[in-house]
């Protein structure tokens, strides 16, 4: 790798921080950048999946004042981790043509259901909230109900909802990775009634786990190329942080906007790739 190569995977590692702490789809930019280097696509998808893992970190840290109760988010981790192994596991056992086809589908799916989360939440109820810092999980236990008081759902559908969102997420992270961040906020935010600020530090949380499952899973089985890891892995860190302090300072409806345009631009582009 010479200097104008490296340079490019740094540009991109500080570029891909931000992007995923603010609206997700990094890997967008320093996937692109790996095959612009030269690496074929399944090492260049194997060594980006390792090397946004520590700005995942460092979003993290930077959103720590917005996450919920650390029992409710450790609840999450088991299945989270269970998907994104089976995402791995597909990812190496499959041909590269094949996630091609398909991420650009997904990729867009997952922004049309942020788009019109408003829409869906009246279709399958109010969803439940997670607990603020310190609050006892049994704070809110029990039903949601409508104006007129209807029951909605109960805790134990609103959990399952949570749960399946949370694993399919992380299944398409091991899988493909990019765009993990609009998957991710496009189902908490349906099934959780919070504000995107929380949600997006919510999905900070998970996406590190999934990037932790990735890097002990390709580290073992996977085509890595480390020099490329290298360079781009310490890059992520600054933007992570930078990225998650941004995303505090601006306005919910902002903020969802930037998540949609990212995701449409980045599935429109996947598209495109896998056609041409």
């Amino acid at each position: 790798m010479d200097f104008p190569e490296a340079l490019l995977l740094l540009a991109a590692g500080l570029a891909a921080g931000v992007v995923n702490a603010v609206a997700g789809g990094g890997s967008l930019i320093t996937f692109p950048a790996m095959i612009a280097v030269g690496l074929p696509p399944i090492p260049a998808n194997v060594s980006n999946s390792m090397s946004v893992c520590p700005g995942y970190l460092a979003s993290v840290w930077g959103s720590r004042a917005d996450l919920p109760d650390r029992r409710w988010l450790l609840r999450l981790v088991p299945g989270t981790v269970l998907g994104t192994a089976a995402g791995c596991a597909l990812l190496l056992s499959t041909p590269a043509r094949a996630f091609e086809l398909v991420v650009p589908f997904l990729v867009l799916g997952a922004t049309a259901v942020l788009a019109f989360q408003d829409q869906l939440r009246r279709l399958v109820g109010q969803p439940s909230t997670p607990p603020e810092s310190g609050r006892p999980v049994a704070a809110v236990a029990g039903y949601r109900a409508a104006a007129g008081g209807t029951v909605l759902r109960s805790t134990s559908r609103q959990t399952l909802a949570l749960h399946t969102m949370v694993v399919v997420g992380a299944v398409y992270g091991g899988y493909f990775g990019a765009a993990l961040g609009v998957m991710l906020v496009a189902g908490l935010a349906l099934v959780l009634d919070e504000t995107l600020t929380r949600v997006t530090a919510i999905k900070n949380v998970l996406s590190a786990v999934v990037g932790l499952t990735t890097i002990v899973a390709f580290a073992a089985f996977g085509p890595v190329n480390w020099t490329a890891v290298a360079v781009v892995a310490p890059a992520t860190v600054i933007g992570g942080y930078a990225g998650a302090r941004l995303v505090r300072r601006m306005a919910p409806e902002l903020l969802k906007t930037v998540i949609v345009l990212f995701g449409t631009a980045i599935g429109l582009l996947l598209l495109y790739r896998s056609w041409t």
